[in-house]
């Protein structure tokens, strides 16, 4: 499994890697000692997020936490290091897993489709055009983050990447765009249904 690629393999110690990299700042010197380790990285996220994609986005995280650590931290034994703070970092996306698991959504509203209660080819091209409007309804906020979480069909950690925006205001508009949104499909089923009559 390669993360990185085009980092030529070295031989210096680990803490001359890390050595080096205090004083440059170079972070193709973390990519080295990511790569030396990254079987062990990988394995970790692995046994305890138990999903390939989780492991890998996880694994992604820690080399970016180590850019950041590996100046701050006196390292004596590296891969014991690394080991804990990969452990921690995946016990962190298990808690936050847990917290957006207890995030009561509506079943009817689960995928972009079901936004909109498609029961028939002739009512898509209306429930569409409705959807459209109703999306122009939403915040800014709200409108990314539900058009990435439901039509892209981005996790939160996801959408919070691409947007900048903190965990919790990601669930935040997500929800709230969720249930504005919801409101005003039916405001608009009602209008339509009184135009017909």
């Amino acid at each position: 499994m390669k993360f990185l690629k085009n980092i030529r393999p070295v031989t210096d110690s680990d803490s001359e890697l890390i050595r080096q990299y205090k004083e440059r700042g170079t972070i193709e010197l973390v990519g080295q000692l990511f790569q030396r380790y990254m079987e062990l990285i990988y394995g970790v996220c692995l046994k305890y997020l138990q999903d390939t994609n989780a492991a890998q986005d996880s694994a992604m995280g820690i080399f970016e936490e180590l850019v950041v650590k590996l100046q701050k931290h006196e390292v004596d034994n590296f891969k014991s290091w690394l080991y804990t703070l990969t452990k921690n970092y995946c016990l962190m996306q298990l808690r936050a897993g847990k917290k957006q698991i207890t995030v009561k959504m509506d079943e009817d509203v689960m995928q972009s489709a079901d936004l909109l209660h498609l029961n028939g080819e002739q009512d898509k091209e209306e429930q569409l055009k409705q959807l459209e409007h109703c999306l122009g309804t939403l915040s800014k906020e709200q409108r990314l983050a539900v058009e990435l979480f439901y039509l892209k069909g981005k996790c939160y950690q996801e959408v919070a990447a691409i947007t900048g925006m903190d965990w919790n205001k990601v669930r935040s508009h997500i929800q709230n765009g969720r249930r504005n949104l919801k409101i005003c499909i039916e405001k608009e089923k009602i209008n339509t249904e009184i135009v017909i009559k």
